[in-house]
Formats: structure tokens, C-alpha cells, sequence
């Protein structure tokens, strides 16, 4: 099987980041701390301008992009995919969601950098522009483990879907839309479909 792999709240937990950053940052500059983690966007989450958003940004993403590490077992369960066969592709939306003016040209490099050094194996990264969708059909994708209600539904509507369960995707649900909580419970599931 052709997997579809999105990287942030996937292979790692933008969830918890932004809330431990969000939150530090608020208190640093006078902000009110208001939290709302049903939202996936920083804006709503925390209440802020689009300018104290580029600024958190700015602090922050190349942190992110270098030093979050791995959600638990993701490494050890893509493994356990390739060694049954599956085809991995990592589909992003990195280069044009939240990324500051400055940092687009090098996300592609650190990105690629930060797979190679956690050990993550891929057949293929995608970034992509827009719409996962066009991506996924257009590489044969048959199976996208996603975390964004926006791409869950979309690509669900002509793919089967897993969505990583975080806060702000609690009420995605639908037809070929499959719940995980965890890596090992997403290996269990596509070992199922498969």
C-alpha cells in the first residue's frame, strides 16, 4: 500500500508545542492567557493578532523544525511498514502554513535534515501548496494519516483517511475516516486494511 504521511501532529506533537510554547510566550509578552485547544490555528488558540503569530513564529520555528522530536514509536512503527512492503510518502504543508517570509527557503533543507536525523524512512517527501489532495491522487496515495480536520475531510472524500486524535480534530468523523491514538494503534488498523 502507498501511505501518505503529514508530518506535524503526526510525526510530531504540534499539539503539545503550541500549547507549552503558546502559553510561555503569552505570559513573556503581557498577553492575556485565554487557551482554546479545540482550534488548530494559533490565531484562535490563543486569541492573537496575525502579527503576534508571525512574531511567536519567528521565535520559534526554526526550534520546532530542528528539535521537536518524534511522536513515540513513529519511527519504529514506519519501519515495521516498509519491512511489510508499504511505500511511504511524507506529504507536508510545511512551506506555506505559519512559516515566516524568511524561513521558506530553508524548510525543505531542515525538514529533510530532521527525517535523516530521527531516523524516519520515506520513499518520498511532498510539499505541498494548497490542497493535499491533488498530491495524493496525483502520487497514487491510498491511505493519508493526517491531523487537520481541513485535509482529513477533503481527502477522505476520494481516500481512505486515519486521523491522529488531538484536540482541536475531536469532532472529524465520516466515511473512510479511521480514528488513531497512537503509532502502534495506526499499525494495528492498517494491518487490518491491508
Amino acid at each position: 500500500m502507498r501511505i501518505g504521511i503529514d508530518i506535524d501532529g503526526v510525526l510530531t506533537d504540534i499539539e503539545t508545542f503550541m500549547l507549552e510554547y503558546g502559553s510561555k510566550f503569552c505570559v513573556e509578552n503581557n498577553l492575556p492567557l485565554n487557551i482554546k485547544p479545540q482550534f488548530y490555528d494559533d490565531v484562535k488558540m490563543f486569541d492573537w493578532t496575525e502579527e503576534q503569530a508571525i512574531e511567536f513564529w519567528r521565535k520559534h520555528i526554526i526550534n520546532y523544525f530542528q528539535n521537536t522530536q518524534p511522536r513515540f514509536f513513529a519511527k519504529e512503527v514506519i519501519t515495521k511498514l516498509k519491512e511489510d512492503g508499504h511505500e511511504i510518502y511524507i506529504i507536508t504543508g510545511r512551506n506555506e502554513y505559519g512559516v515566516p517570509n524568511e524561513y521558506q527557503n530553508k524548510v525543505k533543507e531542515i525538514t529533510e535534515n530532521w527525517l535523516r536525523e530521527n531516523g524516519i524512512p520515506y520513499d518520498k517527501i511532498i510539499f505541498t501548496e494548497k490542497s493535499k489532495l491533488p498530491y495524493c491522487i496525483g502520487n497514487y496515495i491510498e491511505l493519508m494519516i493526517d491531523d487537520w480536520g481541513e485535509v482529513l475531510k477533503e481527502v477522505s472524500s476520494k481516500i481512505p483517511t486515519i486521523c491522529f486524535n488531538c484536540y482541536y480534530n475531536e469532532e472529524i468523523a465520516g466515511r473512510n475516516i479511521t480514528r488513531a491514538y497512537t503509532w502502534y494503534d495506526i499499525y494495528n488498523k492498517i494491518k487490518k486494511m491491508s
